[in-house]
C-alpha cells in the first residue's frame, strides 16, 4: 500500500461511516416529521453548517488553502446540483410510490455501480482487475444487505425510475470528481442549500406538516454531519483515489448503519449480514492494498488546487514557498516517470491495458 493514499482511504471510509449512521438516527426522527421535510432539513443542515464554517473562517481571517471555484467549474457544479440534488430525489420519490420496498432498496445500490461505470466509460478513469474485483465484491455485499425474501418482487416503471435516479447520482459523483480539486466546503454548501431549498419548497407545496423546532435542529445537526461533513470528506477522497474507488469504499456505509441499529434499537442482523460482511471487508482490503505502477506521461498542465512541494509533481518555483499546503495557479511541465499512483487529479491518463 502506498502510504500517501492512506489519508484518502481514511477519508472515504470516514465519509461512509458518517453517512451510514444517518439511517438509524433519522429513524428516530421519522415519528415526528414527514420524510420530505426531513430530507429538506438534512440537506439544509449540510449547507447551513458548512456556510457557518465559511463565515467563521472569514471572521477569524483564517487562510484558505483551497482553490476557489472558477467560471469553468460552474457547469460541473450545476450538473451535480441538477442531477444529484434536484432530478434524482424527485424521480426517486415518484418511483417509490410504485415500487416494492425490497426492490427499491436493492436497486438503490446501483449508485456505486453507476458511478464506477460512468467513471470508466465516460471519463476514462482506469480500473485495474484488482479494483474491478473489489468493486464487484462490495457491490454484491451491498446488494445482499438489501435482500428481503419475504417482500414482493417485480420490475416496474417505478423500478426503472429508481435505476434512473441512481444513474443521475452516479453522474453527480463524476461531475463532482471533475471539480474535486476546488474548495469542497464551497461545493457542498451550494449543493446542500440548493437541494434543501427545493425539497423544502416541495414539502410546502404538497402540504406536509412541519415539526417542532427541537426536531428541526436535530435534523439540521444530523444533516451537517452525515450529508455535509461526509460529502466534504468524499470529495477529498476523490482527489486521491478517483470516483470509482472512492464510491466503492463509500459502499461500506450500510455496515455502520446496521451496527448502530444493533446498539440503538437492539435489532440483531439476520444471516445475510454475516454473508455480506466478509465480502465487503475483502473488497475494501483489495482497494486499500492496491498497487498500480507503470511509466506514464504528464503533459503540460496549468491549473489551481491546494498542494505542497514535496510530492514529486510540484517542482515549480515562486516567491514565498512554504512547506505548508497552499493554493495558486501553477504550471506542470511535461514529465515522464514511474511510481505507484491512483487516478487522482494528476493521474487521469489513459491506459491501453488494465491490470
Amino acid at each position: 500500500m502506498n502510504r500517501k493514499h492512506i489519508p484518502s482511504i481514511i477519508q472515504a471510509l470516514t465519509a461512509a461511516l458518517l453517512f451510514g449512521v444517518s439511517a438509524p438516527l433519522a429513524k428516530y426522527l421519522l415519528g415526528e416529521i414527514d420524510p420530505l421535510p426531513l430530507a429538506a432539513f438534512l440537506y439544509l443542515g449540510s449547507g447551513i453548517g458548512l456556510l457557518g464554517v465559511k463565515l467563521y473562517q472569514h471572521i477569524t481571517r483564517q487562510r484558505n488553502n483551497e482553490a476557489r471555484l472558477e467560471k469553468s467549474d460552474f457547469k460541473w457544479l450545476a450538473g451535480a446540483v441538477i442531477a444529484g440534488g434536484v432530478a434524482a430525489p424527485i424521480i426517486l420519490l415518484v418511483s417509490l410510490k410504485n415500487t416494492p420496498a425490497a426492490t427499491a432498496s436493492l436497486l438503490l445500490n446501483f449508485e456505486g455501480v453507476a458511478t464506477s461505470l460512468i467513471a470508466f466509460f465516460v471519463f476514462g478513469e482506469s480500473i485495474s482487475r484488482r479494483a474491478g474485483w473489489a468493486i464487484a465484491l462490495i457491490t454484491i455485499g451491498s446488494v445482499i444487505l438489501t435482500i428481503n425474501p419475504q417482500a414482493e418482487w417485480g420490475l416496474s416503471f417505478g423500478a426503472v425510475g429508481i435505476l434512473a435516479a441512481c444513474v443521475l447520482w452516479g453522474m453527480d459523483n463524476n461531475f463532482t470528481r471533475n471539480i474535486s480539486a476546488k474548495d469542497p466546503i464551497t461545493i457542498v454548501t451550494v449543493k446542500g442549500l440548493a437541494a434543501g431549498s427545493l425539497s423544502f419548497g416541495m414539502a410546502l407545496v404538497l402540504g406536509n406538516r412541519l415539526p417542532a423546532w427541537d426536531v428541526v435542529w436535530k435534523a439540521l445537526v444530523l444533516g451537517g454531519l452525515s450529508y455535509g461533513a461526509s460529502i466534504v470528506l468524499f470529495i477529498h477522497a476523490m482527489r486521491g483515489l478517483g470516483a470509482a474507488r472512492t464510491s466503492t469504499l463509500f459502499s461500506t456505509a450500510p455496515i455502520a448503519g446496521i451496527i448502530l441499529s444493533i446498539l440503538i434499537f437492539r435489532e440483531l442482523p439476520d444471516w445475510l449480514f454475516f454473508v455480506s460482511l466478509p465480502l465487503m471487508v475483502i473488497g475494501a482490503l483489495l482497494l486499500v492494498n492496491e498497487e498500480h505502477e507503470h511509466p506514464h506521461v504528464h503533459e503540460v498542465l496549468i491549473h489551481e488546487h491546494a498542494h505542497t512541494h514535496d510530492d514529486g509533481h510540484h517542482e515549480h518555483e515562486h516567491e514565498g514557498i512554504t512547506p505548508r499546503k497552499h493554493s495558486h495557479l501553477h504550471t506542470h511541465e511535461r514529465l515522464i516517470h514511474a511510481h505507484p499512483h491512483m487516478p487522482d487529479i494528476h493521474h487521469r491518463h489513459e491506459h491501453n491495458t488494465h491490470c
